[in-house]
């Protein structure tokens, strides 16, 4: 049975209309919180844990945080027990009480890494995140080094193109796994309670997002791009926040 909580139409696109039998899918970087120069640097509004715990028991648990992050670093930030999928769908938690579901995906050489680090080293402030099963080359804080880090980054991928693939985020460049990505996630969460049956709401900012956006749609639901139906992630938590109002 779907929760009593019922999603508002969002403020800048009041014709969609509420979402009474949500499953809510929520980015991180960029859509919850403020994209920070470096990914260890994010600052987590002190009330947003408990305010995504509270919209959880709203929607009986139909709620989902859908990161690239891994999920270790969800669980610095977010230290509340909910969904949480990490690595784009690499890394899927739906019980927050049970250990996570890892699928058998391939790691990148360890030459890949290697020849990215020797590119960062060359440009003061870019630096490497590393995930289970990939990395991203970040370049916000050097964006001369964009064009050879991407140049470099698809001369990798192309060596073992059905295992890889490069995706494009904001100042960054990241090598994935193929069978990855947000719209797994979606599609794998969305085949079990609390989320079947309901009608999802992707929510995120980057290209990144797109997949896990279409993946709702096809499923009747909708994928916003946050900057097209809220203007930024303050505006989304005030949303979120106004739907557990009386």
């Amino acid at each position: 049975m779907a929760g009593t909580l019922t999603l508002p139409p969002p403020p800048l696109l009041p014709g969609l209309g509420p979402f009474g039998d949500a499953a809510l899918f929520l980015d991180f970087d960029g859509t919850l919180v403020e994209i920070a120069p470096r990914p260890d640097a994010v600052h987590v509004p002190p009330d947003l844990p408990g305010l995504l715990l509270r919209l959880s028991e709203g929607l009986d648990g139909a709620l989902a945080v859908v990161s690239g992050r891994p999920l270790r670093d969800l669980d610095h930030f977010l230290p509340v027990p909910i969904a949480k999928a990490g690595d784009h769908g690499a890394a899927l938690r739906p019980d927050p009480d049970r250990p996570p579901e890892i699928p058998h995906l391939p790691h990148p050489p360890v030459s890949w890494r290697a020849r990215a680090v020797a590119l960062v080293e060359k440009h003061p402030g870019a630096l490497i995140e590393d995930k289970e099963h990939g990395f991203v080359l970040h370049y916000r804080q050097a964006p001369e080094a964009g064009p050879e880090a991407e140049a470099l980054l698809r001369s990798l991928v192309a060596e073992d193109p059905l295992a890889f693939t490069l995706l494009e985020a904001r100042m960054a460049w990241e090598v994935r796994p193929r069978g990855a990505s947000k719209a797994t996630a979606v599609r794998a969460l969305m085949a079990r309670a609390p989320f079947a049956g309901r009608r999802p709401l992707f929510i995120g900012d980057d290209v990144t997002d797109e997949e896990g956006m279409a993946a709702a749609r096809n499923f009747g639901g909708e994928g916003l791009r946050l900057q097209d139906a809220f203007g930024g992630p303050a505006a989304l938590r005030d949303w979120l926040a106004r739907a557990l109002l009386p």
